[in-house]
């Protein structure tokens, strides 16, 4: 008997072993070098941060103070931008791309709805010292607070929180350690690792993420009155997250749906966002507290 065809089978299923058990470990190290971009690498995909302040309220004609806040050391930079007869203070947290140099245009539309506004640059961002973190930023918009509320002077249920993308994480959480008049949320999301699993299902984001924002979980804690906008064609951050902090966060809310996409919406639909702004502010931003308004009455 000729053992020669045994043997070369024998050969052949050794040699399919070896390229199975190679073809693993392609896949194991593809997929371990994603994990360790996706681990290493989530700060710099989260907070692109944008050094140059290419424009000041300045260039608007618009009289305005350059602040410094002290922040665990570092520095924050922000803008009181006021107005004549303001009728609020709105305290702005911007998206992570740019900083507060590329927000004149948002920052005149709450100055025609009659607000002052305090926008502030994340650690890392525009002459802000530091790096960006989740952390971080809520550090970044409690200095902020502090400044107003106390250093100005205005009576926080005179003062509206507004994030637009990642800065209603940021708004979001500080309304959970905060009484404002009212918080604000544009073209948010419910958290980083639901935006995550969308993009990397196969990665084990929930493991992996530092920076979770976790907006879904906090917007239910929050009792001050709640305005979500969104545009159902928003390319970077899905209508549905936009419902779905509607759905679970606390009465009184309210949803304005505008059009267009994630960077230009609130310019596109101009005309019904600022009528839907309006109409939320006027119902809740009153200035002073009902006590308060007695104690003057009483007073006089």
């Amino acid at each position: 008997m000729n053992p020669e065809p045994k043997k070369e089978k024998n050969a052949d299923s050794k040699k399919g072993r070896k390229m199975l058990f190679a073809a693993i470990r392609i896949v194991l190290l593809v997929y371990g070098s994603l994990v360790l971009i996706m681990y290493f690498a989530q700060g710099k995909l989260l907070f692109p941060a944008t050094r140059s302040v290419s424009f000041t309220p300045e260039v608007m004609g618009w009289e305005y103070e350059d602040i410094n806040l002290d922040v665990d050391g570092e520095k924050t930079n922000a803008w009181f931008v006021p107005v004549e007869n303001a009728k609020g203070t709105l305290l702005f947290s911007h998206g992570n791309a740019g900083n507060i140099g590329d927000r004149l245009d948002s920052i005149q539309i709450f100055r025609n709805l009659g607000l002052n506004v305090m926008i502030y640059d994340y650690g890392g961002y525009g002459l802000s010292t530091g790096k960006a973190s989740e952390q971080r930023c809520y550090a970044d918009s409690r200095a902020a607070w502090k400044y107003l509320s106390e250093e100005k002077g205005i009576p926080t249920n005179e003062i509206v929180l507004f994030g637009r993308s990642l800065g209603g994480g940021v708004a979001t959480n500080l309304a959970t350690e905060v009484k404002p008049a009212c918080l604000i949320l544009e073209s948010s999301f419910m958290s980083t690792v639901t935006m995550a699993r969308k993009s990397f299902p196969y990665l084990p984001v929930n493991l992996l993420l530092r920076h979770r924002f976790d907006n879904e979980t906090k917007i239910q804690i929050i009792t001050s009155p709640v305005l979500i906008i969104h545009s159902a064609q928003d390319e970077l951050i899905p209508f549905h997250h936009g419902e779905g902090l509607f759905k679970v966060a606390n009465e009184p809310k309210t949803f304005l749906q505008i059009k267009g996409g994630h960077n230009d919406g609130f310019m596109i639909s101009e005309t019904e966002y600022v009528r839907g702004i309006d109409s939320f502010l006027k119902q809740f931003l009153s200035g002073k507290e009902p006590e308060e308004l007695i104690e003057r009455d009483q007073a006089s």
